[in-house]
């Protein structure tokens, strides 16, 4: 029997997207931001917006060989602005808050509709609620939770950030199972790709695995879409996963 149910963040609670000019006006607004720390970048935002996104793919890259999410000083200066020598020290003290601005305001970021009148309704059926994301930022789920109003609804937040394990890796889901008290098969998983989260929960055994169309995060999952990895259920809509844990609940 299901007891709880466990989100992914991006591509799954909130789409994500990345609209003409917008790497640009990131790339000025970190070397703004960098700026008033004393971190003066030798290169113009343009040049910047062309690195970033191949850095953080190298990074990106290496995260899904290892299942590990590195530290966000180490993060920010051996990949995403490798090439500017700033130093691990001096990036220490700022480091997460550049991890909060690249998955906050980096993309353009639009909640999925129906997403709090869908916690309410898997609370009232007495489901514990949770939340496994891959992300650098330390903070920045939380303001996300508290920003879509759902927080209280939340029995445990598990982070790669925190945890420094990445799906599909299972231990990132053990995490989630001892802060439940919770065993595999009690468990239900909701995510977008195939390379994390259909892997990951099947990775883990647990119950069921919804997965929810993103059109957006598509790319991550390219030479999967026939290598056996299938979720019990494909949703469109937020709002569908109740209806489908009362049918796992009730052995229809």
């Amino acid at each position: 029997m299901i007891k709880a149910v466990l989100f992914d963040l991006g591509g799954t609670l909130h789409t994500n997207d990345s609209p003409p000019g917008r790497d640009l006006w990131f790339a000025k607004r970190l070397i703004d931001r960098l700026a008033d720390y004393g971190i003066r970048l030798e290169t113009s935002p343009e040049e910047l917006a062309a690195r970033l996104p191949v850095n953080s793919e190298e990074y990106k890259h290496l995260s899904e060989q290892t299942m590990r999410e590195l530290p966000s000083a180490e993060i920010w200066n051996d990949f995403f602005l490798k090439e500017y020598a700033i130093g691990r020290e001096r990036l220490e003290p700022i480091a997460e808050e550049l991890s909060f601005l690249y998955d906050y305001e980096r993309p353009l970021v639009m909640r999925r509709p129906h997403l709090k009148e869908t916690m309410v309704t898997l609370r009232g059926m007495g489901l514990r609620l949770g939340m496994i994301s891959n992300i650098i930022s330390r903070s920045v789920v939380q303001h996300f939770l508290e920003e879509y109003d759902i927080a209280q609804y939340m029995d445990c937040v598990i982070t790669s950030a925190a945890t420094g394990i990445r799906k599909p890796s299972p231990e990132i889901f053990r995490v989630a199972e001892r802060q439940l008290g919770l065993l595999p098969e009690e468990l239900a998983y909701v995510g977008d790709t195939i390379s994390r989260d259909v892997r990951g929960t099947r990775n883990a055994g647990w119950h069921t695995m919804i997965r929810i169309h993103a059109p957006q995060t598509a790319h991550r999952d390219i030479g999967l879409e026939n290598a056996g990895f299938e979720p019990d259920y494909r949703i469109t809509d937020l709002a569908e996963i109740p209806a489908i844990i009362e049918k796992e609940n009730n052995g229809l």
